[in-house]
């Protein structure tokens, strides 16, 4: 799956986001904010990991780290670890570096860290290690349907 794919299923949430494909890398969030000129804080991290050993996508600042207690006890689980780039593929249909925050193979379970509430424009991954979109953290949870939580380290 790649950027037209994350198009298409955008379109049929009803959102028409501004998929833009770019010369530089976007596959870190350092990458990301440089080639678009913002602040790292202003980046969407999708990560995904597994909690209790069920995949769980945690959409986080480009800036800050998910504390692993916090997002089990968010998710409703008593563990969570880092899933593994084969994992991440095979649940979402994207690679490490371009995984959106939703418009994946199948519903995943996402937790929204609350602090991306505090940003008025946000750049999330779009599909592809060279791609995002512009938005909110308010059409990202219309978008997502993640629940908003603190998870990560401060």
């Amino acid at each position: 799956m790649g950027p037209r794919d994350f198009a298409a299923a955008a379109q049929a949430r009803g959102l028409s986001l501004d998929v833009r494909e770019l010369a530089a890398s976007t596959r870190t969030a350092r990458d990301a904010a440089r080639a678009v000129g913002c602040h790292e804080r202003q980046i969407v991290k999708s990560l995904m990991f597994l909690v209790d050993g069920i995949p769980c996508l945690v959409l986080a600042r480009g800036d800050r780290r998910v504390d692993l207690a916090l997002l089990a006890a968010a998710a409703g689980g008593k563990e969570a670890e880092r899933a593994d780039a084969e994992r991440v593929y095979a649940d979402t249909g994207y690679a490490i570096g371009g995984v959106p925050p939703f418009g994946h193979r199948a519903p995943l379970r996402t937790v929204m860290d609350a602090c991306l509430e505090s940003e008025p424009v946000l750049y999330a991954a779009a599909g592809g290690p060279n791609a995002l979109f512009r938005t909110t953290a308010q059409e990202l949870e219309r978008a997502a349907l993640p629940v908003v939580a603190c998870v990560c380290a401060k």
